[in-house]
C-alpha cells in the first residue's frame, strides 16, 4: 500500500463538496426561474449578491464571474441568440433546472417525514396492502399470507395430521400502479404575487419536478400544462421555468374546460386535474367577451365553476385543488368545487406544497387488486 503526500489545501475542506462552478450555478438557476428565463437579469442579480457576500472570494484560483459565464457557454447552458442580440438558456440548462427541482422537492420530503419516495422506485408496481382474501387462479402465489393460510388449515385439522385445502389459501390485496394522465393547471394571475409574497416560483419547481419524475419514472403517464389568468393557454414542459405572473384576473372555468378536453382524448384509465391557486375565479367568458369581477365569490362565475367540476365528475376526472391560500371564505369557495366533484382540496403552505402533490400522484395512480 502507498500513500501519496501533498501540501493541503484549504478549498478541499468543503463540506458541500461543490465546485466553484456548481456553487454559482446552483444559484444561477434560483435566479434564472425567479427573473422568467431572463439570462441578463438573472446574472446582474447574480453580481449583485457576489458583490454583497463576496462568494467568488471564497474560490481558489481566483474564479470569477467572467470565468463563470466563460464556462456556461463552454458547457452549452447558455448561448447568444442572433435574432434576439441577447443571451439565452438552452434546452440543457431547462433539464437541469427541471432534476434541480426534483431534488429539491425530495429532500423537503425527507426533512418533513412525507411520503416513502415510493415514487422513485421501478419495478412490478405492487404493493402488499393489510387486507386478504381467498385465493383464486391466477392470484399471485407470492403475495400468500401464510398466517392466515395456517390457522384456516388449523380450523379443519388435526395434530396428528395436517391437511392443506385450496379454500384454506389467503393472499394479501395489492395496490397495482396504473398508467395515469395528469392535467396540471397553475395560475398565474397576479395575486401570486401580489403581497409581497412569491408564489409562483414554488408551483413552477413544483411542476417542473412533477413533470421530470414523469418523464424519468413513469413513462407511459402523461402531462399536460395548463396556465391560466385571464384566458388559460397549454404550454410546453421546456417553457416552465420561464411562465411569469401577468396582471390578470383568474379564469378557473377556462382552466377547467381546457383540461377535461386535453382529458377527453387520452385514454388511460386514470384521468386527473391538478389545480394550483391562491385566488377566487374572478373571470369568464360571457358571449366572447371577458367578464370580470374581483369583489368577493361572484355566484355567475362560481355557478358555472361548479357546474364544470360536476362535468368532469361525469367523466371520472377527480380534481385535485391545492389551494396556497388561508382565506375563511375562499377555503369555503374550494369546498364547493370538492362537494361537486368528489375530489380532494388540500390548504398547503408553499414548502408543503410539493409533499401534497407528490403524494396525491401516487394516490392517484393505484387501484386495488382483487
Amino acid at each position: 500500500m502507498h500513500f501519496k503526500y501533498v501540501e493541503w489545501n484549504d478549498s478541499l475542506n468543503n463540506k458541500s463538496g461543490k465546485t466553484p462552478f456548481e456553487t454559482m450555478f446552483d444559484l444561477f438557476q434560483e435566479l434564472l426561474t425567479i427573473s422568467g428565463g431572463d439570462v441578463s437579469q438573472a446574472l446582474r442579480w447574480l453580481n449583485d449578491i457576489d458583490n454583497e457576500y463576496k462568494i467568488t472570494d471564497q474560490f481558489e484560483d481566483g474564479f470569477g464571474l467572467g470565468d463563470f459565464i466563460d464556462e456556461m457557454k463552454e458547457r452549452g447552458y447558455i448561448k447568444f441568440d442572433q435574432e434576439q442580440s441577447l443571451m439565452i438558456p438552452t434546452s440543457k440548462t431547462n433539464r437541469s433546472i427541471r432534476k434541480k427541482s426534483l431534488e429539491e422537492i425530495f429532500n423537503q420530503l425527507k426533512k418533513g417525514g412525507r411520503g416513502q419516495h415510493k415514487t422513485v422506485h421501478t419495478g412490478r408496481g405492487l404493493e402488499r396492502q393489510p387486507e386478504t382474501q381467498s385465493w383464486k387462479l391466477g392470484d399471485d402465489i407470492s403475495q400468500i399470507d401464510s398466517v392466515g393460510t395456517m390457522m384456516n388449515m388449523l380450523r379443519h385439522s388435526s395434530l396428528d395430521q395436517f391437511n392443506l385445502r385450496e379454500s384454506d389459501l389467503e393472499v394479501y390485496n395489492t395496490d397495482h400502479f396504473t398508467s395515469a394522465s395528469t392535467v396540471l393547471l397553475i395560475d398565474v394571475s397576479h395575486s401570486m404575487i401580489l403581497y409581497g409574497e412569491d408564489r409562483i416560483t414554488p408551483a413552477k419547481k413544483v411542476a417542473m419536478a412533477l413533470s421530470e419524475l414523469i418523464m424519468d419514472n413513469f413513462e407511459k403517464d402523461s402531462l399536460d400544462i395548463v396556465a391560466f389568468g385571464n384566458e388559460a393557454w397549454e404550454i410546453e414542459v421546456k417553457d416552465l421555468p420561464y411562465l411569469q405572473v401577468g396582471p390578470y384576473h383568474t379564469n378557473t372555468l377556462q382552466a377547467l374546460q381546457m383540461a377535461r378536453y386535453i382529458l377527453q382524448r387520452k385514454k388511460f384509465s386514470n384521468k386527473q386535474i391538478f389545480m394550483i391557486t391562491d385566488g377566487k375565479p374572478s373571470a369568464m367568458l360571457d358571449q366572447g367577451r371577458l367578464y370580470k369581477n374581483s369583489m368577493g365569490l361572484d355566484r355567475k362565475i362560481v355557478n358555472k365553476v361548479l357546474d364544470e367540476a360536476v362535468k368532469c365528475r361525469r367523466e371520472e376526472i377527480d380534481i385535485t385543488t391545492f389551494m396556497i391560500a388561508r382565506d375563511p371564505y375562499l377555503q369555503n369557495f374550494v369546498r364547493e368545487l370538492t362537494d361537486a366533484n368528489k375530489g380532494r382540496a388540500y390548504y398547503s403552505s408553499l414548502d408543503e406544497l410539493g409533499g401534497y402533490i407528490f403524494e396525491d400522484y401516487v394516490r392517484n395512480r393505484k387501484k386495488n387488486v382483487r
